[in-house]
């Protein structure tokens, strides 16, 4: 699942990512999608960005909404796929220095709930090795010019649309199978 601006990227040219801040309507949508993650797979940028999770007991306690996705977000595990962090800072998350195809396989053959990928250099690794069944963007109505894209490798992808919902914001959410 990425945030996305309308021309492709995830944060714009000096890192921000501001304008992906969700209204609740978006918020509640992104945590019910989150709900049945068992595993969270991050590049180092993605993990350092969403530990604030677990690592900012005021940010749950925010709202009611804000708590749930804190709650969901600390029950899962994360790996975190990174060659220079040398400790993580959340619990029941671990590191590993490069990423493993077949593991990942196998995590994925024997997991009892969802796994899923988070940043786009991590995101092309698994792209690039078949992995992925599934993608879902929360298009943002706004164009950051540059930046990060979201997609990043040279993996050619086909997808079949399986689901888009418009939020009153003008967030639109797109959701594909990978074909086969």
């Amino acid at each position: 699942m990425a945030n996305v601006s309308l021309d492709g990227y995830i944060e714009d040219a000096n890192g921000r990512f501001a304008w992906t801040a969700p209204i609740d309507e978006v918020f509640s949508f992104i945590t019910d999608i989150v709900r049945p993650v068992g595993t969270y797979l991050y590049g180092r940028r993605m993990y350092e960005t969403m530990a604030v999770w677990e690592t900012d007991p005021t940010l749950g306690a925010q709202t009611e909404l804000m708590a749930d996705f804190a709650d969901i977000w600390q029950a899962a595990d994360k790996v975190v796929y990174s060659t220079t962090l040398p400790v993580v800072s959340t619990t029941d998350t671990r590191i590993e220095r490069r990423f493993d195809p077949d593991s990942v396989r196998e995590m994925k053959a024997s997991a009892a709930s969802d796994v899923t990928i988070g940043g786009p250099t991590l995101a092309a690794h698994a792209f690039n090795a078949g992995l992925v069944d599934e993608c879902q963007l929360l298009v943002y109505p706004v164009l950051v010019g540059g930046g990060k894209p979201a997609f990043i490798g040279d993996a050619g992808v086909q997808l079949d649309l399986l689901e888009e919902h418009r939020f009153g914001n003008g967030v639109v959410s797109l959701r594909y199978r990978i074909q086969s």
